[in-house]
């Protein structure tokens, strides 16, 4: 009996050591974000945003082909022609658990109530109104385009989470929820000012 506890023992923590050396390994290898897909994609927005009338100083990007434990929303000043801010960003669990990460390499996503998925698209970023999450702060999203129609009838905000973190943890993911574009509580109180002092709507533009 000694010989099976202890043979399960060195099983235990052989895995726990390559676990543990793979976790350094991937650390080391992040993948690399591609910033002139972010400026082209800039570009893009810049237009829409001279077109409708929103603000023309800066607009929020969210590259959801990203995995999750990366930096993946960029808040790109459009003036300096650079990204001003990065940060994480936590998307919908769909059929996963609520607060896991489970999709966090592949998400899938919807404009159906009750996918618990985000949608794609472009978002004006709305009124600021009270949260029961994060810093109790958060914006209504107006969806923009046939994918993300139903943003205000599924409750898709944006807001903080105590759940996600200030800094990347790839290899692991950013916890996911129902759908809502969650940030740190620490980032929405940079985001927040900004979004509060704009005079024009702000455009919020995430894609895959």
């Amino acid at each position: 009996m000694k010989k099976i506890i202890i043979l399960l023992l060195i099983i235990a923590a052989t895995a726990f050591g390559y676990t543990k050396y793979n976790r350094a390994v991937a650390k080391n290898h992040k993948p690399k974000i591609n910033v002139s897909a972010i400026d082209e994609k800039a570009k893009e927005a810049l237009s829409f945003c001279k077109k409708n009338g929103y603000n023309q100083d800066f607009c929020i990007l969210i590259d959801m082909s990203i995995h999750s434990g990366l930096n993946r929303f960029f808040l790109y000043d459009f003036k300096k022609d650079t990204i001003s801010m990065k940060m994480l960003v936590g998307h919908g669990c769909g059929n996963y658990p609520w607060s896991q990460d489970w999709s966090k390499e592949k998400p899938g996503f919807s404009n159906e109530d009750g996918s618990h998925k985000s949608s794609l698209g472009k978002y004006k970023i709305g009124q600021r109104a009270w949260s029961d999450w994060g810093i109790n702060v958060k914006y209504v999203l107006h969806g923009l385009e046939k994918t993300n129609s139903n943003a205000q009838s599924r409750y898709i905000v944006f807001h903080s989470w105590e759940k996600v973190s200030e800094k990347e943890v790839y290899p692991d993911g950013t916890a996911e929820g129902w759908g809502c574009p969650t940030i740190s509580n620490e980032n929405m109180k940079l985001i927040d000012p900004m979004l509060k002092a704009s005079k024009k709507p702000v455009l919020m533009w995430i894609y895959n």
